[in-house]
């Protein structure tokens, strides 16, 4: 029996028409930067049939500091700074992911929202009706799992379609 995974046939199947979308969700680490050019290497037939997404969080401002810092009334204008800032961090990111995606001859669309990268994520595959999910792995042992968290780990569960995680070789 051949047990193998064949993408371009199943998108074929189901496709109707339409292109299954596959999404790399990067950060600024190594890992995700390893993810996207692991995916771009090893994934091309698939992407060459398919619509490929880079998505990025944008973090959720920690106003405290601001607050802290201006005895309790933050102006209007350093709040907006801070996140005019975060969102030009990640269009930055998502562009230089796209000149990536353009070197290995594959179009990208990019997408980005404030949250935390976990849910984030979550509702972007939801929102953008993703097919599968990419992601870079940090690596951690449990114990830094525990408290530190993984978005990868929280994905892999929470994701409504699959997860690949791509770590990188020590």
């Amino acid at each position: 029996m051949n047990h193998t995974l064949n993408l371009k046939e199943d998108q074929e199947m189901e496709s109707g028409g339409e292109k299954k979308k596959v999404m790399v969700a990067i950060d600024e680490s190594d890992c995700s930067h390893y993810a996207l050019e692991w995916t771009l290497q090893n994934l091309r037939e698939t992407l060459q049939n398919s619509k490929l997404v880079i998505f990025t969080a944008q973090p959720v401002a920690d106003y405290g500091y601001l607050y802290a810092s201006s005895f309790g009334a933050a102006p209007v204008e350093l709040v907006r700074s801070v996140q005019e800032n975060h969102k030009r961090i990640a269009e930055a990111l998502l562009e230089k992911a796209k000149d990536i995606c353009s070197h290995h001859g594959v179009a990208a669309d990019t997408f980005t929202e404030v949250g935390d990268p976990k849910d984030a994520i979550c509702g972007a595959v939801e929102k953008l009706n993703i097919q599968l999910l990419v992601l870079g792995s940090h690596g951690r042992k449990a114990l830094q799992r525990a408290f530190l968290g993984s978005v990868s780990n929280y994905c892999v569960h929470s994701a409504k379609c699959p997860v690949l995680v791509v770590r990188k070789k020590e």
